[in-house]
């Protein structure tokens, strides 16, 4: 563990650099001001606090609970390098955090133990903060600070904006979508109080908590090294880790891409999509560790099957933005992991907890987190 001065500056400067761009991306989600606009003041800067507070809090549980563990089975490691965002629109302030170990593990059980302690602490927090900001949900009155103009429709405004009837051009509509945690949740709250789903963005220990979900989803995604995949691994072994993972990898770029070229109809897109489409896919699919020739035959296969099912049912849509994703653990993470020198057994709890760590991804994932859309207005 290299805790020289130099290090310990470069993880605090790090840390610090997102806690303001987070908070930043708080001020700009919960309330619109932007820092990027003239008369940004220092209020302005501090509304962003109950996003980015929350929201750190919970991805450095999540860290540190790989840290600690890693530490209590004396694998080097460092502290966590936290990620800033520049304070663009639309951004959530952070790309996360990592740990880089610094020796091998050696052992199929402390891979197991590190790689699950993250999102489960990260998951324990995240509990606590969402269930603080559907205790202290504001009187249903409260989005029209945000919005007076609703104030005319009253508490059932919900019935008569959101559409391009309503909005101006250039309106941006932000929509959360709900994953099965979340409305568990708004199960047990006040209704007259619970957030419309395009309004979530105004109240920031939801959408910090909300955010913090997603991550959570993503890391226990049973592919490669990711959280997720370590936990497959120490479930179901190096061989069958393979074959799931594979199969897992394959059906998220699959649903990620369904819909995100229209190749039919009027509003179709150019041709010469198609080759750019197939070679980004078998970029993605590298990570898969095949023959040439066999990871294009996937590429194709998968843009084939795409197509098909666009032609089949009309208006199907994934989720490109997980596109992104996959081509971050194809091109970089990989999809196999490696064996462990050690390949011992999980005892009776450490099952029980991976297949809790299944029901959790689970219970946080959302097949479309977050939808943007520009309304238009409404042709006479």
């Amino acid at each position: 563990m290299d805790l020289t001065p130099r290090r310990i500056a470069l993880h605090v400067g790090l840390f610090l650099l997102t806690f303001v761009s987070t908070t930043l991306a708080g001020a700009e989600w919960t309330y619109g001001k932007s820092v990027l606009a003239p008369g940004y003041k220092w209020g302005d800067f501090l509304s962003g606090l109950p996003y980015s507070v929350p929201f750190l809090l919970i991805l450095s549980a999540h860290e540190f609970g790989h840290y600690f563990t890693a530490i209590y089975y004396r694998v080097r490691t460092t502290l966590p390098y936290y990620i800033p965002l520049p304070p663009l629109p639309f951004l959530i302030g952070t790309m996360g955090a990592l740990i880089r170990l610094r020796s091998r593990i050696p052992s199929k059980v402390q891979t197991f133990d590190i790689g699950i302690a993250g999102p489960l602490a990260g998951f324990v927090a995240t509990l606590v903060v969402l269930a603080y900001g559907f205790a202290t949900l504001p009187p249903p009155e409260y989005v029209f600070q945000f919005h007076p103009e609703y104030e005319k429709f009253g508490l059932n405004y919900g019935d008569h904006v959101y559409s391009d009837a309503y909005f101006s051009r250039g309106i941006v509509d932000v929509v959360i979508g709900k994953n099965l945690l979340y409305m568990m949740f708004e199960q047990f709250a006040d209704p007259a109080r619970v957030p419309n789903v395009h309004e979530i963005m105004h109240y920031p220990f939801l959408l910090a908590g909300f955010i913090s979900l997603v991550f959570t989803s993503l890391n226990l995604m049973p592919i490669g090294q990711l959280d997720g995949g370590h936990v497959l691994y120490g479930l179901a072994g190096y061989r069958n880790h393979l074959g799931v993972a594979r199969i897992a990898f394959l059906i998220l770029i699959f649903y990620s891409g369904l819909g995100a070229f229209t190749y039919i109809g009027p509003e179709a897109d150019p041709f010469w999509y198609t080759p750019l489409y197939i070679a980004f896919l078998y970029v993605t699919l590298i990570g898969m560790r095949l023959k040439w020739q066999d990871t294009l035959m996937y590429a194709v296969i998968i843009f084939s099957a795409q197509f098909l099912a666009a032609f089949l049912v009309p208006g199907i849509k994934g989720y490109p933005g997980w596109l992104a994703f996959a081509f971050v653990v194809g091109r970089f993470i990989g999809v196999d992991h490696p064996p462990s020198e050690i390949e011992d057994q999980l005892s009776t709890t450490r099952k029980v907890l991976g297949w809790i760590a299944l029901v959790i991804f689970i219970i946080c994932f959302a097949p479309a987190p977050i939808e943007i859309k520009v309304y238009q207005p409404a042709i006479p």
